[in-house]
């Protein structure tokens, strides 16, 4: 195969509003290649810009736009590449919380969450992708929003700030969770949360993310409605450390959240 219908097909793709193609799609474009060959053109491509590997067997083209720096955004290739590895996914946590103007600082990772098993899911070649991973994905609890290439798809406000509490090892800490969700906490309305979300998350994590509503965020009205949900829910509510993160042993208590409080959250200046 010569690199000139390379180039060819790669502009055909383009010409048809496909932004992306995988190792499998050029192999059955082009049955003779050796892999070597394939290896080759594929490098010099990358050298020049004109595609970027961002997981392992699938290429993004880079548009005009994003091609001085070589870096193309997940937003840009994020639902095409889950379609490619086949898995439900997600946008989560702090990217999530970009869409509702709560980042504070944009995260230099990009959060997804996706399915079990994780084994089938790479983490080679874009350091970029944080990927989490959970037995199903609460489908309703989704948004969609256009992007360059489509749609992609992340999580709702109260569903971000669950998954915040709940994997704040993944974040940083309670005290940029506690941040993000000063300013995440105004597009949240708890009061239209069905049971159906507390069946996707933890408990524990709508516990600590009450305590946080109520004493570090003084978001009263808020908490109550969620303390309320939860008590309907009907779980029985135990005692829990506040932060997964610390081993400090602590006497102070909230009764209320049953909340052992054995680290300190402080919140950046907004």
């Amino acid at each position: 195969m010569k690199a000139d219908n390379l180039t060819k097909w790669i502009r055909s793709l383009e010409t048809q509003g496909t932004h992306s193609f995988s190792v499998e799609m050029i192999r059955d474009k082009f049955p003779d290649i050796t892999e070597q060959n394939l290896k080759n053109s594929l490098y010099r491509f990358t050298l020049n810009n004109r595609i970027i590997s961002v997981y392992k067997g699938f290429y993004v083209i880079i548009p005009p736009h994003y091609a001085a720096k070589g870096i193309v955004p997940p937003t840009y290739y994020i639902d095409q590449l889950m379609h490619y590895i086949g898995k439900s996914y997600y946008i989560s946590l702090l990217s999530a919380a970009e869409f509702f103007g709560a980042a504070h600082q944009r995260s230099q990772r990009f959060f997804v969450t996706t399915v079990l098993p994780s084994t089938n899911v790479s983490k080679a070649r874009n350091r970029r992708l944080n990927w989490l991973f959970r037995k199903d994905i609460p489908e309703e609890f989704l948004l969609k929003k256009n992007s360059e290439t489509g749609t992609i798809r992340f999580s709702n406000a109260e569903l971000t700030a669950i998954d915040l509490v709940q994997y704040e090892n993944a974040v940083g800490g309670l005290s940029r969770v506690a941040t993000v969700l000063n300013e995440l906490c105004e597009q949240c309305d708890f009061s239209k949360v069905n049971k159906k979300l507390f069946d996707f998350t933890s408990v524990s994590a709508v516990q600590r993310l009450g305590f946080i509503l109520e004493n570090i965020l003084e978001q009263k009205e808020q908490a109550d409605v969620l303390h309320e949900k939860l008590l309907a829910y009907g779980k029985r509510l135990n005692y829990i450390a506040l932060s997964t993160r610390s081993k400090k042993e602590t006497m102070l208590r909230d009764s209320r959240w049953k909340i052992n409080i054995n680290t300190e959250i402080e919140t950046d200046d907004i």
